[in-house]
């Protein structure tokens, strides 16, 4: 199945004063835990309970490293870390930069490989995708796709044709 896009018009001008249209990746659904643990459980010799139970383990493991300022990095998958996002103006003093000051993200960044120029070659999770336009996505199996690797949020709960 392909990457489905749609076009979203930036609320920011250019510098010529116009705002400029993008990809923006459309979500058609959500896979909770108990379908990826069914999932796994097919392809393994676990059970769907033992995969569920890997995974809420997983959850609270990566949840305790990090909480104590660790990255977490997956073979395979790639790395996760905390990063803080300032929600207000900073301060002239730094005894009195605060925590209150942002907000705690967890950033994810795929595994990659690299050639040997130091371009990435490939990339965990989007290599191979295939993307199509919401528009064409009737014609996605008779060559709609256009490249790239989606981007994006994506718009999940949002009417794709508005």
């Amino acid at each position: 199945m392909p990457v489905i896009y749609k076009s979203f018009q930036s609320v920011l001008a250019n510098k010529e004063g116009k705002k400029l249209f993008y990809p923006r990746v459309v979500l058609t659904g959500n896979v909770d835990t108990e379908q990826v643990a069914k999932e796994i459980a097919e392809l393994s010799s676990l059970s769907t309970g033992d995969s569920k139970n890997v995974i809420d383990n997983l959850v609270t493991v990566m949840t305790r490293h990090l909480q104590s300022s660790e990255s977490v990095t997956l073979d395979g998958l790639g790395t996760f870390r905390l990063t803080m996002k300032s929600t207000m103006n900073g301060v002239e003093d730094p005894l009195k930069v605060s925590a209150t000051q942002s907000t705690l993200r967890v950033r994810f960044l795929p595994t990659s490989k690299r050639n040997l120029d130091h371009t990435v070659s490939t990339r965990s999770l989007v290599t191979g995708v295939k993307c199509v336009r919401f528009d064409l996505q009737d014609t996605a199996g008779s060559g709609g796709n256009d490249g790239g690797s989606g981007g994006n949020d994506g718009d999940q709960g949002e009417n794709p044709l508005g």
